[in-house]
């Protein structure tokens, strides 16, 4: 396909859709298909049918809008009316309200903080195109950047502007993207891949889930412009098979994709060839480590090996291999085609750009959000998340998973960066945050995320599979009122030797809640040893002295 067509294919859906006096995006995603969305979507097409409005009035299915507590939502345009919580009883209501304003009782305004704090790169499509047509893609840009790389820039040029850009990884510490990609191009090999680690394990986490299942394209041409730049061929994403949405859209894109002449040979009539395949997992959390993840992929046991080599040295059966997620493969369309300058105008000196969250617990506001990196603690619970559910108390935040930490009420003002996070015990991660309230036992927390790290133990070595458990066994004597002053120094021992010992970061990492909790919520495990009372209620102790 030449520019010249893309650009045709986007003239015409703009004036296809300029042709509607109205137009329903009814959200299609899987938070709003959970609450029957499907069936709403299918009744606007009927009653609209029914009333023979077809020739100016259009329902679209789209991705991701947001605002998941206030699913099924619908967008209608161009007047800009969201509305939440609609049911199949609510359809003629709104058909009857479309030529007289916003239907009062289901009306979320667009300039609520929710929508208003937020700057989408990563999620500018979401909840505006249809996921399964490529030509909705198309008319958002979608393929320009690829065809401006392929024709116009050179494979270092593309890894420079990366590089400029300062994007960092979006699915752990935040290792610099350019840099990664300069190792795996300047490996001496024929053969290389390109690797999107589409395998989201954190509990709470519906980040690339979300991505994939409203704008799969997107990550599509981030994979081929990365493949450009490093020299690779082949590709693979490598998804949870709990995904099944995810994975249809996938596939389906891929199929598009290559119909259209974006993968395979000679794409845009270049020399540039390729193709993307889809890899299942079977959900193992471990192999979201990259190594286990490769492992994986080949057909073997999902075990991390140790590092080095690395897999940007010898990765996918032994060839360089370039890993990124799939939040910094979103990014890459938006770099090339607004240039580095501009998103390193974003966010702070060390973390340039936006960060998606899933943003869950007990907010009023939960769903997909994306913010500034910098952005506050504060701004994203109490403005974004709408406050506490039930106007309790904020007690915690938990980011970055079982591998993150648990950040407390006199950090809320801390900004959300990589640095930031690191100095409070805690990480970014691939972006879950879990807001807490009195009513969480921050000792019960960490039993949580230890009990999830030590299930989910390849057990390949011996301080993560026997560590976790012996934490986790601490934490439960502690828990059920039988713990003693000593299991704390022995918590704090244990933590420090599994976090130095592991072979991968599953075990380097699985501490973190602990560690966390014991530094800035010590006083909730002194109450469960010394008065043998949990001051949430939470654990089988009860409420202890208090309560007798």
């Amino acid at each position: 396909m030449r520019l010249d067509e893309i650009r045709e294919i986007a003239r015409i859906e703009a004036d296809r859709e300029d042709g509607y006096r109205h137009r329903i995006n009814v959200c299609v995603a899987a938070g709003c298909l959970s609450c029957q969305s499907a069936s709403v979507k299918d009744a606007f097409e009927k009653e609209i049918a029914k009333r023979g409005l077809e020739n100016w009035c259009r329902v679209k299915g789209v991705g991701c809008l947001g605002l998941c507590s206030g699913g099924p939502l619908v967008a209608i345009e161009p007047a800009g009316i969201l509305y939440h919580t609609v049911s199949v009883s609510d359809v003629s209501d709104v058909l009857e309200a479309l030529d007289d304003g916003p239907l009062d009782r289901l009306v979320c305004s667009g300039e609520t903080p929710f929508f208003k704090r937020q700057k989408k790169i990563v999620l500018e499509n979401c909840g505006r195109i249809d996921p399964e047509r490529l030509e909705d893609y198309i008319a958002a840009g979608g393929y320009q950047a690829l065809h401006t790389a392929l024709t116009l820039m050179t494979p270092e040029e593309i890894t420079r502007e990366i590089e400029k850009s300062g994007l960092r990884g979006r699915g752990g510490a935040g290792f610099p993207t350019g840099l990664k990609w300069s190792t795996v191009a300047k490996a001496d090999n024929e053969t290389k891949f390109v690797i999107c680690n589409a395998d989201e394990g954190d509990p709470g986490a519906f980040m690339d889930r979300s991505v994939l299942e409203s704008d799969p394209h997107r990550v599509l041409e981030g994979m081929a412009l990365a493949a450009r730049a490093v020299g690779a061929n082949h590709g693979f994403i490598y998804v949870r098979a709990e995904y099944p949405l995810a994975v249809k859209r996938l596939k389906k894109a891929i199929a598009q994709a290559e119909h259209a002449g974006f993968l395979g040979n000679n794409i845009f009539h270049t020399p540039f060839r390729f193709d993307i395949n889809v890899r299942l997992g079977a959900g193992a959390f471990v192999c979201g480590e990259e190594t286990a993840l490769i492992a994986s992929i080949e057909g073997q046991l999902g075990r991390p090996r140790p590092r080095p080599p690395y897999p940007a040295e010898a990765g996918l059966w032994g060839y360089p291999t370039l890993i990124n997620n799939v939040e910094t493969l979103a990014n890459i369309v938006p770099i090339i085609r607004e240039g580095s300058q501009w998103f390193a105008g974003i966010g702070t000196e060390k973390s340039k750009g936006t960060k998606v969250f899933a943003l869950a617990g007990r907010v009023n506001n939960t769903g997909l959000i994306e913010v500034p990196m910098g952005t506050s603690l504060r701004e994203i619970v109490f403005e974004i998340g709408g406050g506490i559910k039930e106007g309790k108390q904020f007690k915690a935040a938990q980011t970055g998973g079982p591998s993150g930490g648990c950040i407390p009420e006199h950090s809320l003002d801390l900004p959300m960066d990589y640095e930031s996070l690191a100095q409070v015990g805690s990480i970014m991660g691939s972006g879950g945050m879990i807001v807490m309230d009195e009513t969480s036992c921050m000792v019960d927390v960490a039993r949580y995320f230890m009990e999830f790290c030590r299930s989910e133990s390849c057990g390949k070595c011996v301080p993560c599979r026997v560590g976790t458990t012996q934490i986790h066994e601490l934490l439960g004597k502690i828990t059920n009122g039988t713990g003693t002053a000593g299991d704390l120094t022995k918590l704090e021992e244990l933590c420090d030797l599994v976090k130095h010992t592991s072979l991968c970061g599953l075990g380097q990492t699985a501490p973190n809640p602990v560690m966390s909790t014991l530094r800035h919520f010590r006083e909730e495990y002194r109450a469960h040893i010394e008065d043998r009372f949990c001051p949430a209620g939470v654990c089988r102790m009860g409420r202890g002295k208090e309560g007798e």
